[in-house]
């Protein structure tokens, strides 16, 4: 562990350091390996090198900030705290992997970027956004990389068996077959991204595992990357039961889209109670991918955003409604 002091000079602390030093707790909370304690005119930093650069270029930006406006506020902290981490992004040139037909797959837009960004900053990331955002490609296309570069032992892909306006007792074949159409994205994926073959091989051997949230209970994940998709809809307890069977050395990806739940009308998602209960905990990435991120045929943005507004108007006429 390597120590820094930087001394705060010419500076009102409440009006830098924030009320119960707020802003040097924000900027704290955004460096977890880091400690950052504020005495008196000091700001005494303790952690790697690296990380105590990224501080003391922060905090410096800041002391900037603050004799050009006389106040820091948490707004600001979190602006620089955004700004470094957009300035460190993967560049978008920046290659995950190579598919099987030989086309490059790379993050393509600013919040597919952050996304990389996030699963490499962090063991848990939930990814949220509308369909066609590339949020699950992405999510699968890191954990081959993982795969690839053995980073991990296997991979797992899950998704909750939800009948999205079909009843699966109705449909034909063994449990499996009813389930692998809901799993078919994941496969088309995995096909773009690993020779039929091998991915065959792997499959058989569990070294790539594809199977229904249920299964997961009891289980403990370790060595593993491994991705909930459609995480939407899943229950409460669905979901916190999958959070915690997350093992040593494993990285996990949560992707789901808020406007496609196809849970029964009275069920709470599970994803959006996660997603409020979890926003504050250290350790965990959020990314939000929205129709800007759309990377399917240029009309589905335009789908998306007519669907946004007809919903909006639906919801303002509602509350009209309500007010007469």
């Amino acid at each position: 562990m390597v120590e820094k002091v930087i001394t705060l000079e010419n500076i009102s602390l409440i009006d830098f350091l924030g009320v119960q030093n707020r802003n040097i707790s924000e900027v704290a909370s955004a460096f977890p390996k880091s400690k950052i304690v504020s005495r008196g005119n000091e700001i005494r930093i303790k952690g790697s090198t690296t990380e105590i650069l990224k501080i003391n270029d922060i905090l410096n930006s800041l002391i900037a900030h603050y004799h050009k406006y006389g106040k820091v506020t948490e707004e600001n902290v979190q602006n620089y705290l955004t700004k470094e981490a957009e300035d460190k992004l993967p560049d978008e040139d920046e290659v995950l992997i190579y598919g099987t037909r030989g086309f490059v797959i790379k993050p393509k837009t600013i919040n597919q970027q952050k996304l990389v960004y996030a699963v490499r900053n962090n063991d848990l990331v939930f990814a949220l956004g509308p369909a066609g955002t590339g949020k699950t490609y992405i999510s699968v296309a890191l954990a081959v990389k993982a795969l690839k570069n053995k980073e991990v032992k296997k991979i797992i892909i899950t998704r909750p068996a939800v009948e999205a306006g079909e009843t699966l007792g109705f449909l034909p074949g063994d449990l499996k077959e009813k389930l692998d159409p809901y799993l078919r994205p994941i496969y088309d994926a995995l096909f773009d991204m690993v020779p039929s073959e091998k991915l065959k091989y792997y499959m058989e051997n569990n070294v790539i595992e594809i199977a229904p949230l249920a299964y997961m209970r009891g289980r403990t994940l370790n060595n593993a990357f491994i991705l909930l998709d459609e995480a939407q809809n899943t229950t409460p307890m669905q979901i916190k039961m999958f959070l915690t069977r997350m093992g040593p050395n494993s990285k996990v990806i949560i992707t789901g889209d808020s406007s496609q739940i196809d849970l029964p009308k009275k069920q709470k998602s599970g994803l959006i109670e996660s997603v409020r209960i979890l926003k504050d905990v250290n350790g965990i990435g959020f990314v939000e991918l929205t129709g800007k991120d759309v990377v399917r045929h240029k009309i589905v943005k335009s789908i998306i955003s007519a669907y946004d507004d007809y919903e909006k108007k639906e919801e303002d006429a509602k509350g009209g409604a309500g007010q007469r």
